[in-house]
């Protein structure tokens, strides 16, 4: 999990507190105004009653303690600086014991519509808002403890449960489709495409059954998603989180991975020396 990147996360002062530059408030700035308008009427209602409670401000980068202030008030959760990239082991201990992975740094303005690394534009702006829903923040707190005591070849399968779900999730509600992964919600590129793609294939997550076709199913990080997984309601997560999690990553690894709906990496980098 811990991979090469170019990015170095900023370090706070005694107080808490993160210096930015008037570049980085400018780059939080545009990517807030273009994403708040992409997600009109395409995110949950739980994201945006969370929005309000955190009332992020547009014009700067958060300080962590005004989001975690919020946070702890309504489920206990807080942000916890870590640096660009953390591993599996630190990852699952911080979610564990309510405290939200955030890499200080944001995204260049080379890298302004995608980058693979996880900023803090993406896990404030889509992931926090979520954490004030006892729903969500209880299943992200039993994830990182049941991952916490998981090998490390269940840990592979156990981060597809976390992809499909807290990262690209989709809710199929009465009022229509809408997004409540952070992964989607922070992407307009993602945004549009998981909700109006024809060619995007969305399957219901219900049951136990239908988790352990989540734990069969490869993604990659650097495309648009060609499959998502729908609840009904953020409050399955609740039902999903009585499910005997590990077992049903055996019956996974019992059946193997379902055939990617994608060509692998080196793949595409030979089609396009080619073309």
């Amino acid at each position: 999990m811990a991979k090469a990147t170019s990015y170095v996360s900023k370090t706070a002062d005694e107080q808490g507190f993160i210096s930015w530059t008037e570049e980085e408030n400018s780059t939080w700035q545009k990517l807030y105004s273009r994403q708040i308008a992409c997600i009109k009427n395409k995110a949950c209602d739980e994201y945006f009653q969370g929005l309000d409670k955190l009332s992020l401000p547009e014009d700067r980068i958060p300080q962590l303690a005004e989001v975690s202030k919020v946070l702890l008030k309504e489920t206990g959760w807080q942000c916890h600086q870590v640096p660009a990239l953390i591993g599996f082991g630190e990852f699952f201990k911080l979610l564990s014991e309510r405290k939200f992975p955030v890499a200080t740094f944001i995204r260049s303005t080379e890298e302004f519509d995608y980058l693979q690394e996880p900023d803090i534009f993406h896990e404030i702006f889509g992931h926090c808002p979520l954490l004030t829903n006892p729903s969500f923040a209880d299943f992200t707190q039993l994830y990182g403890e049941i991952g916490l005591n998981a090998s490390k070849e269940d840990r592979v399968f156990l981060a597809r449960l976390y992809w499909f779900t807290i990262e690209f999730g989709l809710l199929n509600t009465e009022d229509g489709l809408r997004i409540y992964g952070g992964g989607i919600l922070s992407s307009p590129g993602e945004t549009l495409y998981a909700m109006h793609d024809d060619s995007v294939i969305r399957k219901e997550l219900d049951n136990a059954e239908q988790l352990v076709d989540v734990y069969r199913t490869p993604y990659r990080i650097d495309i648009m998603q060609p499959i998502y997984f729908m609840l009904n309601s953020i409050k399955e997560l609740d039902k999903i989180g009585k499910l005997d999690l590990l077992a049903l990553v055996k019956q996974a690894k019992a059946l193997g991975l379902h055939e990617p709906m994608f060509p692998p990496k080196e793949q595409i980098k030979q089609t396009a020396k080619a073309s």
